[in-house]
């Protein structure tokens, strides 16, 4: 009897709710044709609820409303079959990881617009839907396309500049290597080696720079 007095007793209080941060790109490019990956992730005080929940909306370019394309929960994806994007939305995410990234494929010129996704963590459901903006174009535009060469410039500059820096160090070695080989055998000489082997059978005279132990070879 005691312990149904206080089982009447006690108040079950709810969870207290708390914020969520979502999170997604600012502006996507992308040709007509291609496919890709809007990511949509979350920031929440909690662990990763059993019943967390993501959902996908798109609105136009120029429109004023938005359409449901996808929906997550109960642990299973949910995908808008009669919308623009029939049969061409697909769930990558990773909801244990707070994923709820989707790939839309074959990309349209007519897809161009602005995807939002909103998450729910329960207890915490509060929290702002975050909005990527995808554009789709016919070819690489041309601000991109400058910077792409640009960077690619730069990198073959590089690389080539690298190579030079390494063969004149191994030229510059090479020479100071000969150098002191030369010095290290008694008694010879560079004038003496001038005279000996280098002006041989060249018809060239060699002479001596006074004051030095070396000499240039000049035309006889």
């Amino acid at each position: 009897a005691m312990i149904e007095a206080i089982l009447r007793n006690v108040v079950i209080l709810p969870q207290q709710s708390q914020a969520i941060v979502i999170y997604t790109g600012w502006e996507r490019h992308a040709l007509v044709g291609s496919d890709i990956r809007l990511s949509c992730s979350f920031f929440s005080w909690r662990w990763t609820s059993e019943d967390v929940t993501f959902s996908w909306t798109y609105r136009p370019d120029g429109s004023r409303d938005s359409i449901s394309i996808f929906h997550y929960t109960g642990g299973a994806p949910y995908v808008d079959n009669k919308g623009p994007f029939r049969d061409r939305v697909e769930f990558v995410g990773n909801p244990a990881r707070r994923d709820g990234s989707i790939l839309i494929k074959n990309l349209e010129f007519s897809d161009n617009g602005t995807f939002t996704c909103d998450a729910k963590n329960p207890p915490d459901i509060v929290g702002r839907p975050s909005s990527v903006r995808l554009l789709v174009f016919e070819k690489v535009p041309i601000q991109a396309g400058v910077i792409t060469g640009a960077i690619i410039g730069v990198v073959l500059g590089l690389l080539v500049l690298i190579v030079v820096i390494y063969y004149l160090m191994r030229f510059l070695v090479a020479r100071r290597v000969f150098s002191l080989s030369v010095r290290s055998v008694p008694g010879l000489r560079p004038a003496a080696l001038c005279q000996s082997c280098l002006c041989q059978g060249l018809e060239l005279k060699p002479e001596p720079i006074p004051g030095t132990d070396t000499c240039v070879a000049k035309l006889a």
